[in-house]
């Protein structure tokens, strides 16, 4: 006889439970301890008890959701954005600004710890604005058929729903105001159909914004996008579904790295955090040492963010790095301001390097900025330079921590660790480590 069961009948009931709360993790979720294993729960802070629902509970960890916060940490904060729980964006801002970097300075001296031979200590935190700190954002723009209308803003956290931005706080200043008047503008076209997104530039010179669109612009949006760009005063950008951009405005974007001007392209990677980054390449430049007889190599140099600034103290200085337009930008850059003694290379720094023509010159300073990958494929490369003095910036405590593995078993002392403050109330990570070799 067959037997039928109601789907109901299959499923568990949500457990419901009281934990205390110990820790803060990178991610800006409470960690508790139940039952002998860690269990993460969203909403929640160090010293709070808290009601909670069982949202996954795996053999070695469960993740939880607060319900109730029985007794608020002097170290909760009103979320400054409307839209925080829902957006994406940012994961913390519930709780203090110091909070945040203490619990992110803890878990990069963790990672950092657990193959060193001592424990590693996080020497300094670099900080800037924790509000109004973001001078680059890309906004999804999606039409609703039933509503009849035009949808802007960033995405819903683990969803690729929008949410339509009235505000954002951690956005500079001058992009938030642009929020208002440029969703009156897309919805106006009548393309808005048809748009994929927006991105918005703060250069020193002023905003700038790249319209992504799926098909021609008629004239009449042209000349609607054109009024917009004139009246808020920004640099305007058109890209049909090509690589290719089509400028609307005679100014070249550019921004100041150690108070040498870089002119960019909207496509070229810029660090989001200006003030942070500002303080990253003059910590970079102090803990390099750097003397004029220097020699100085830096991987992974993007459009020569640190390349061009140290060029201004050594005797030689070479970028090298994987993306022919940034290569490109920061050769045009070196010209522009007058740096004759720094180069720049092309080359898949996670491909064999020992026969490019850089890699048989040597230096004895080396400076490393990869991408969220780490830089495996050419540790052992800088190993063999046998630099003096060895600045690695990271996005990616683990890779970094691997990464470091190379030196240290080469002989490398770890001399210095900064955490980076790039990404205020979210769970971005970053940091810089200076190794050393006498």
């Amino acid at each position: 006889m067959a037997q039928f069961y109601s789907a109901k009948q299959r499923v568990a009931t949500k457990q419901r439970l009281s934990v205390t709360i110990e820790d803060l993790d990178p991610f800006g979720q409470g960690v508790a301890r139940h039952k002998g294993k860690a269990m993460f729960v969203s909403g929640a802070l160090p010293g709070e008890q808290a009601d909670v629902t069982v949202q996954e509970d795996k053999r070695q960890y469960a993740r939880a959701k607060a319900t109730k916060i029985i007794n608020p940490s002097p170290q909760r904060e009103k979320p400054r954005c409307v839209h925080f729980g829902v957006c994406g964006g940012c994961q913390q801002q519930h709780a203090s600004v110091a909070l945040q970097q203490e619990s992110k300075a803890r878990a990069l001296s963790r990672m950092l710890s657990r193959d060193a031979p001592l424990p590693v200590i996080v020497d300094e935190i670099i900080s800037g604005d924790a509000w109004g700190y973001r001078r680059r954002a890309r906004l999804g723009l999606q039409w609703q058929p039933k509503q009849q209308r035009l949808q802007m803003g960033f995405r819903q956290a683990a969803s690729n729903d929008l949410v339509e931005l009235k505000q954002c706080p951690v956005l500079v200043p001058e992009l938030e105001a642009l929020l208002a008047p440029l969703y009156r503008c897309l919805s106006e076209l009548s393309a808005a159909r048809r748009l994929g997104h927006v991105e918005l530039v703060l250069a020193d010179n002023g905003p700038l914004m790249v319209l992504r669109h799926l098909d021609a612009l008629s004239l009449g949006d042209r000349a609607k996008l054109e009024r917009f760009s004139h009246e808020q005063q920004v640099m305007l950008y058109l890209a049909d579904g090509s690589d290719t951009l089509q400028a609307l405005s005679d100014r070249e974007p550019f921004y100041r790295s150690y108070d040498l001007p870089l002119t960019f392209s909207p496509q070229n990677f810029i660090q989001v955090n200006d003030r942070v980054n500002q303080q990253m390449v003059a910590k970079a430049i102090e803990w390099l040492d750097l003397q004029p007889e220097d020699r100085v190599l830096d991987l992974f140099c993007g459009m020569g963010n640190f390349t061009l600034p140290v060029g201004k103290f050594v005797q030689n200085a070479v970028g090298v790095e994987g993306v022919a337009a940034l290569v490109q930008q920061a050769a045009y850059n070196a010209s522009q301001n007058n740096l004759g003694n720094v180069r720049f290379f092309q080359h898949n720094l996670e491909e064999d390097v020992t026969r490019q023509p850089w890699a048989t010159q040597g230096f004895n300073k080396v400076l490393l900025d990869p991408a969220r990958a780490g830089a495996a494929g050419v540790m052992a490369h800088v190993v063999k330079l046998a630099p003096e003095r060895v600045v690695y910036v990271s996005c990616n405590p683990t890779t970094l921590a691997r990464d470091s593995q190379t030196l240290l078993s080469a002989g490398y002392q770890l001399e210095r660790v900064a955490m980076l403050d790039m990404f205020p109330h979210t769970s971005h990570l970053e940091s810089m480590v200076l190794f050393s070799k006498t």
